[in-house]
């Protein structure tokens, strides 16, 4: 017998690897759908690139790469044997236990035992090898068969290979002595203490001081005061202002010259007034505020606690596991897949995308998605119990309910990848998600039906000069309408102020503080707040060619067939801890926008002058220009410094710096990347006058302007990929000549490859023009601001839309037509949907209503 099966795997033996370092095994999921070991058909894994497959996709695979040998693997869940007493009779556990699969939480691990089954199946003869058998099998066989039963979990691995180096623990950090000097740091607003940086800002841990970091080759960064300050005072740890989360910060030793960790962390920052300790036990539930009363009952209501819900069953009604804070992920996916055009865009094209998947489809967004899709609306994991389990756990009195769900970790892990949160276990933000999913989706649409333009909608920004009541019109991409909670407008104003009063008064007198009120936001004063203008920081004005104060206000260029609404609940307060305002808002099921409509330029008002700002004039013409030039500006030497520093010419940097308007070194390193390929980068600023005739009009394209075509070298390395002369150029433009980002541009905008030949010699020489000044004057408001007028991506609608789901925290309801909650793995009708406590609505165009 061991001849005949040794002489069976001959042709077969070149196919049969043992997995090496770095291999993944995929043996507890299937690449195409959530099948696993404990399934019907079980999984079969391919003995060449251990992919996963369940009995429905194994053959796809065996066709489509020849592959042959495949290793089925199943697990079969049988309930204990009870003895005369009652009691579980124990029973050895089945010596094949191959696989380090988590237990099926559904079923009781008292009460249950699994037996483990593996075997070689030879395809297309399903001809099977019963294993472990080691002496009939030839030896490299039974190794890389003993290799795959005992690999670990791809995700495990995934994880521990994320990190490249071990930061170690500072020899400063126990023994670090803090200044007490009183110093306190707000929770925002910093600036570097000896220049006017604003950005990649370090604070001292030993007196506290806030100051700016070196200067980056990128344009990031700063003038190296904190740097200087070590040198000066010898305080080693300084920690990074913008990184304090409730789970670390980043901390650098000047003296051992790296990126240290402080176990201490907490304590310091705590010194300055940063409670970031105060801030982690609260996130975790282990601590409040001593001043505020935990209020449980928030919990109990989102949950419907104490309420026998109804679970439901079938297609739509799939839960998904929680794989450890990952509720942001399953809230924001059963978001999407209610909506038709992910359905469509998806599940519609399963079989396509499926057959043209690449060979590793775990690694295919647009397979996963499909994958995820299909599992969550085929109905096929979410099956009500047989009568005759019910009619059993009726007379054992202990009712279970059988909804198993899905596991997201392959579509997690790709989603993912490379995400410094995302890629993390920690709790993150579900609208933060939503944007990371759209971009992904952006990505993978190319040459196909995105679904996320249900969500993209044109914001018309008016900024208004207020010294000369100048106006100018722009138009910009947006996903979410944000709505702020403006406390001061609660309708129960005076019962917040009572409960204010008697919590002081109670922790004068040292007693227990009131049961906490809750402030009642109406739903028309967040709308009203999201209406008034807001002022805009730094406003340069283009009529006084000075900076002015300017006010914005934003409308609704077009409406999308989905507008997500985000009631924005989180703040912090003065002790940096994040705080969730405990309101409620009365949204409503109905929802009219149209009287937000933007309506453009408008009789009788001034459009600020299309002019860049006046050039400043040499000193040694200025006495000779002063009669017919306009005053201007100084040119912040200082960013003209850091630039020279990077090795640009100095009159390059003193231009860079001026026609960005002294916005800072960031803005100025942009503008350099953007013109270094002229030929007069490097020449001195010139000396242009109001009066001068040859000052280009603000209409025409100045002749700067026609000769600024993208560098020769960036349009042959994309045209070398096999994109279009004429649409690579296209993309250069649109991004600054930022090749990573026009690659993006290109893969986002397919569209435009469509464009006749003719056209590219004009597109060679006329500028992009993606200005949005007046736009609603004379543009189709339902084009996207960076698509040409053949290709829109924006869905114009009424304003008026209808409530269809809520998403919250953790639940998710969903009306379908009545509300349902989505606790992670379970799905049951719900009786008491608290709408007024959600976070992001969707909302429905109407007319689909």
């Amino acid at each position: 017998m061991a001849t005949d099966l040794g002489e069976l795997l001959v042709p077969y033996m070149p196919t049969i690897r043992v997995p090496r370092t770095g291999d993944r095994v995929f043996k507890s999921e299937c690449a195409f759908s959530y099948d696993s070991p404990e399934s019907e058909g079980g999984l079969y894994v391919c003995m060449n690139s251990f992919l996963g497959f369940g009995r429905e996709h194994v053959e796809r695979h065996y066709r489509k790469t020849g592959q042959s040998v495949y290793m089925h693997l199943k697990r079969h869940v049988k309930e204990k044997a009870t003895g005369a007493a009652g009691g579980a009779i124990p029973r050895r556990r089945n010596g094949k236990i191959f696989l380090d699969l988590e237990l099926n939480r559904d079923f009781n691990g008292d009460g249950y035992e699994y037996e483990d089954e593996a075997k070689l199946v030879i395809f297309p003869d399903h001809f099977e090898i019963p294993l472990p058998n080691i002496e009939e099998l030839p030896a490299l066989v039974t190794i890389a068969c003993d290799a795959v039963l005992n690999a670990p979990s791809p995700y495990k691995k995934q994880e521990s290979d994320s990190w490249e180096e071990e930061i170690q623990v500072s020899r400063h950090a126990r023994s670090l002595r803090q200044q007490e000097n009183g110093v306190r740091i707000p929770p925002s607003g910093w600036k570097c203490a000896k220049c006017e940086m604003r950005e990649n800002l370090w604070l001292n841990l030993t007196d506290g001081s806030v100051l700016c970091g070196k200067w980056f080759f990128d344009g990031s960064g700063g003038n190296g005061h904190a740097l200087e300050h070590y040198k000066e005072t010898n305080f080693p740890l300084a920690v990074k202002l913008d990184t304090i989360t409730p789970d670390g910060a980043d901390v650098y030793s000047f003296d051992e010259e790296e990126a240290v960790l402080d176990p201490h962390i907490s304590e310091h920052l705590l010194h300055f007034g940063i409670d970031m300790l105060q801030m982690q036990r609260t996130e975790n539930g282990h601590h409040t505020d001593n001043h505020v009363q935990p209020r449980v009952s928030d919990w109990e209501v989102i949950q419907e606690a104490g309420l026998k819900l109804k679970p439901v069953y079938g297609s739509g009604y799939t839960g998904i596991k929680n794989l450890g804070n990952s509720c942001y992920l399953s809230t924001t996916m059963q978001v999407l897949f209610s909506i038709p055009e992910f359905q469509r865009a998806y599940v519609g094209n399963l079989q396509r995308i499926f057959d043209y998947s690449p060979l590793d489809p775990t690694q295919d967004f647009n397979t996963q998605m499909a994958k995820l899709g299909r599992g969550l609306l085929s109905g096929q994991y979410s099956k009500p119990p047989m009568k005759s389990e019910l009619i059993e756990q009726v007379m054992k009195e202990e009712y279970k309910q059988q909804q198993r769900g899905i596991s997201p970790k392959m579509f997690k892990a790709l989603a993912s990848n490379g995400h410094p949160e995302f890629s993390s276990n920690r709790q993150q933000d579900a609208h933060e998600f939503l944007l990371h999913l759209i971009n992904l989706v952006e990505r993978n649409s190319s040459g196909s039906e995105n679904p996320s333009d249900v969500f993209r909608f044109l914001v018309e920004e008016r900024v208004q000069c207020c010294q000369t009541q100048n106006v100018r019109y722009s138009q910009r991409v947006d996903y979410f309408m944000q709505l702020p909670v403006p406390l001061e407008a609660a309708s129960n104003r005076e019962e917040l102020i009572a409960y204010e009063s008697k919590r002081k008064e109670a922790e004068e007198n040292m007693r227990p503080p009131p049961e906490p009120v809750r402030a009642r936001i109406p739903f028309t004063a967040c709308l009203q707040a999201f209406t008034e203008p807001e002022n805009v920081p730094d406003f340069w004005s283009s009529a006084l060619q000075a900076k002015s104060a300017g006010v914005k206000t934003s409308r609704f260029a077009s409406f999308p067939e989905y507008m997500v609404v985000q009631i924005k609940k989180f703040t912090f307060g003065l002790d940096w801890v994040p705080k969730k305002l405990d309101v409620s808002v009365d949204v409503p099921d109905f929802l009219d926008l149209n009287r937000l409509r933007a309506t453009g330029l408008q009789a009788g008002e001034e459009e600020l002058p299309d002019l860049t700002p006046p050039i400043v004039i040499p000193e040694d013409t200025r006495d000779s220009t002063t009669n017919n030039s306009l005053e201007s500006p100084e040119i912040d030497e200082s960013s003209v410094m850091q630039l020279a520093e990077m090795g640009f010419p100095l009159e390059a940097c003193r231009k860079a710096v001026y026609y960005t308007g002294n916005m800072g070194a960031e803005m100025a390193f942009n503008w350099i990347i953007a013109h270094m390929e002229e030929p007069d980068f490097a020449e001195p600023l010139a000396v242009p006058t109001y009066m001068e005739p040859d000052l280009p009009s603000p209409s025409l394209p100045s002749t700067s302007a026609l000769d600024n075509q993208p560098p020769e070298e960036s349009i042959s390395i994309l045209t070398s990929m096999g994109f279009p002369r004429h649409h690579t150029i296209q993309a250069l433009k649109a991004t600054n000549n930022n090749l990573e980002r026009a690659l993006d541009w290109i893969f986002t905008h397919p569209d435009c490859e469509d464009e006749s030949e003719a056209m590219s010699d004009t597109a060679d020489t006329e500028p992009n023009d993606n200005s949005f000044s007046n736009a609603n004057a004379h543009s189709d408001s339902s084009l996207s601001p960076d698509q040409d007028l053949s290709s829109p991506r924006v869905r114009d609608g009424p304003g008026r839309k209808c409530l269809p789901n809520t998403e919250f925290n953790k639940q998710y309801h969903f009306n379908f037509p009545r509300w349902l909650i989505y606790n992670d793995h379970k799905v049951c009708l719900s009786e008491r949907p608290p709408k007024d406590l959600g976070y992001m609505y969707f909302y429905r165009r109407l007319s689909s209503c």
